[in-house]
């Protein structure tokens, strides 16, 4: 989308003159000639940048910044003059302003600040995508595997990668389903661009739409400021609504129409935004019965359901275990500073037996907490629970909630110390506490090296 800049200047020939000039370098272009007409603008047009002049008719362009973060906090402002003073432009860079330009213009070096300015918006839009968990490695784990069942799968993502169209992903629980979006995505055109996931199931119901498509400032009690929506975020880019059946029907319309027409509102705005990001849906619930059981959109059914994958649980693909507990061994020992080199003969038989209703994410918690208990560098039996024929300890049975706590808590405190061979320092940052609360609790838990 082509970047939109705002300029509030008063004079009239100026104005219109440089908005000509960044219209022929395809930024779209609003002007208005007082700081209130700008302010109405701003609402409306929502900027990626105003540049203000600091002179006008009816307010300071300095005070004017006040009402530019209130109402567009993400607007970057940059400030016009011919008379320039350092104590001016202290205030203006004080108050929010990111730049300061003396008039007359060199039309070249606004190209050039703008292009800067626009660039750490983006930076700080990939921190934002980083602060979401938003990851672009697609290393994959659930994509590890020689199966005919994901090789099936492999095959299909490679097919509709290239496209647009609209990927439903269904599977169990714990299959992969997120992963196998995120292949998606880096095998699409917009692998350089946002993938953003969202658990549909995760979000409040109520402040659900306001989290998809953002909202303006005063649209609902407690909209102190305009906020971007996940929708917006992932523009350019690849969206992930996992959890997809979670969403409530008053919303299932407005998601329909989004994917019809291309386009979304802001809560409390009339203004159209057009979507400019792929869309993937996920879920472990059989939709079609959720259509008739009305409990899922038929018409919103056929327009996420243009392609389908499904994930196969890992019982039906038993032959890639051995392939994920290598995997994951060495993905742990990278985390946990160990060197296992693999599971014993005994127990890699016992997570090939065992059927795995949790599928991967199952294994996975399998495999770090047998990392944690087991000794040597090889996984045995004693570090896999009773329930696939393993022999590793069991809590005693608790009586009240007091005590319950007491060992959960020693028991967490017990597997951090082993994971970071008994390194306090680095156990405390683990745990996100100070050394010496650390060293409190196990003296007060009675927790000794030699456990």
């Amino acid at each position: 989308m082509a970047a939109k800049i705002l300029i509030i200047d008063d004079e009239n020939l100026f104005r219109e003159d440089i908005a000509t000039l960044l219209r022929q370098q395809d930024y779209e272009c609003r002007t208005a000639e007082t700081a209130g007409r700008g302010i109405a603008e701003l609402k409306d047009f929502l900027p990626d940048i105003v540049l203000l002049d600091i002179m006008l008719p009816d307010q300071s362009g300095v005070d004017t910044i006040d009402k530019i973060m209130q109402n567009h906090p993400e607007c970057a402002v940059v400030m016009m003059t011919a008379y320039g003073t350092f104590e001016t432009a202290i205030e203006a860079f004080r108050k929010g302003a990111v730049d300061y330009i003396l008039k007359p213009l060199v039309i070249d070096d606004l190209f050039i600040k703008l292009e800067r300015i626009l660039k750490h918006k983006r930076l700080l839009q990939e921190i934002k995508y980083l602060r979401l968990n938003i990851r672009k490695d697609v290393s994959s784990l659930s994509l590890v595997g020689k199966s005919e069942a994901m090789q099936r799968v492999v095959e299909l993502i490679q097919k509709v990668a290239p496209t647009n169209s609209t990927v439903l992903i269904t599977g169990d629980s714990g299959t992969g389903k997120e992963v196998v979006a995120q292949a998606l995505h880096a095998q699409s055109a917009c692998k350089n661009k946002p993938f953003v996931a969202i658990n549909c199931s995760a979000l409040q119901e109520n402040l659900l739409e306001s989290e998809l498509f953002g909202h303006v400032k005063g649209a609902f009690t407690g909209a102190a400021n305009d906020k971007e929506g996940y929708f917006e975020m992932a523009s350019g880019g690849t969206i992930l609504l996992d959890e997809i059946s979670e969403i409530p029907m008053s919303l299932q319309s407005k998601l329909l129409r989004v994917l019809e027409q291309r386009e979304f509102h802001k809560v409390g705005s009339t203004k159209a935004i057009q979507l400019d990001a792929r869309i993937i849906t996920a879920t472990n619930k059989n939709l079609t019965e959720a259509v008739k059981n009305s409990g899922f959109r038929e018409d919103l059914y056929y327009r996420i359901a243009v392609f389908e994958i499904q994930l196969p649980q890992l019982k039906e693909r038993q032959s890639d275990i051995p392939l994920l507990v290598d995997y994951f061994i060495q993905k742990f020992n990278d985390e946990m500073k160990k060197n296992y080199i693999n599971a014993s003969a005994d127990a890699l038989q016992m997570l090939i037996d065992y059927d795995w209703p949790g599928n991967i994410r199952e294994l996975r918690n399998v495999l770090e907490r047998a990392m944690i208990l087991c000794d040597g560098v090889q996984i045995t039996g004693k570090g896999l629970p009773p329930l696939l024929g393993g022999t590793s300890p069991q809590p005693a049975k608790l009586s009240n909630l007091r005590d319950a706590l007491h060992e959960f808590e020693r028991t967490f405190l017990l597997q951090t110390l082993v994971a970071c061979s008994w390194n306090k320092e680095d156990a405390a940052r683990r745990l996100e506490i100070n050394p010496s609360t650390l060293y409190r609790k196990m003296a007060d838990l009675g927790i000794e090296k030699s456990e």
